[in-house]
């Protein structure tokens, strides 16, 4: 199924476009998407409304492509504006990456293969709020599409989308995988893998914040290496102190 945007975008899925081996495989939640300043009548209707899927995974939220992508996307005059979000709200999470988790080990993005686990980007509670109250009253007023993204699941990554994942972990050829949080330890690590966790805090009891250690995947051995969220280490909005700090003291001691 083909899901939209306000505005009329289509949802595109973002995987891993280098295939080239790499030496590290990185896996998150699910993507992101580009956020736009949406103005009407002299106000902001929301700083930042999910308008378009990212040109890539873990977009760096690249200012002049955020500018291209929102030029694209036809909107009535009488519907408003849309200009490109804060620069601090298109890609935190890939300035996290690359910063304080890929560059901390050593790595750039040409080592890196990224994905995640639910491919497609899905609408957190403060999306869902700005188009019920904002933007749906204008549907049938200005001809606007309905939007069809579903809402944030609990359950991002099923029997087959974990086949899936295990394909690409074996072509990336990579010896090291980075999860990110615990939901990638639960709904993928734990469904392919014998380990002694369900948690990065239950990992982080037994062997340590920021240590890899190894685990059998299909058959072959890997070192697995959990560490928090992004939102967490770059303390982007709600987010842990108690996991910002860890990260901090593991990047300085690394």
């Amino acid at each position: 199924m083909k899901y939209q945007y306000p505005f009329g975008q289509t949802v595109k899925t973002l995987v891993q476009q280098d295939r080239t081996p790499k030496k590290v495989f990185v896996l998150g939640v699910y993507a992101s998407a580009v956020h736009a300043r949406w103005k009407r009548n002299g106000k902001t209707e929301c700083t930042a409304l999910a308008v378009a899927s990212e040109p890539r995974i873990f977009w760096d939220g690249n200012i002049e492509e955020a500018k291209e992508i929102i030029s694209k996307i036809s909107i009535p005059k009488e519907a408003g504006t849309l200009e490109p979000a804060g620069s601090h709200l298109n890609g935190p999470s890939a300035k996290v990456l690359d910063e304080h988790i890929l560059g901390t080990l050593g790595y750039t993005r040409k080592d890196a293969w990224l994905c995640d686990l639910l491919p497609e980007t899905r609408l957190n509670s403060g999306q869902v709020k700005v188009i019920t109250e904002r933007y749906n009253p204008l549907i049938e007023q200005y001809g606007l599409n309905k939007v069809t993204i579903p809402e944030r699941p609990n359950v991002f990554c099923d029997t087959q989308r974990c086949q899936e994942i295990l394909s690409e972990l074996k072509e990336s050829q990579a010896s090291l995988l980075v999860l990110l949080g615990d939901i990638p330890i639960a709904q993928f690590l734990n469904s392919v893998a014998d380990v002694p966790y369900k948690s990065l805090q239950e990992y982080v009891e037994i062997y340590g914040y920021g240590k890899a250690t190894a685990a059998t995947i299909d058959g072959h051995t890997i070192n697995v290496l959990p560490l928090a969220h992004p939102r967490q280490i770059g303390a982007l909005g709600a987010h842990s102190e108690k996991w910002n700090t860890l990260h901090q003291k593991w990047e300085r001691n690394k």
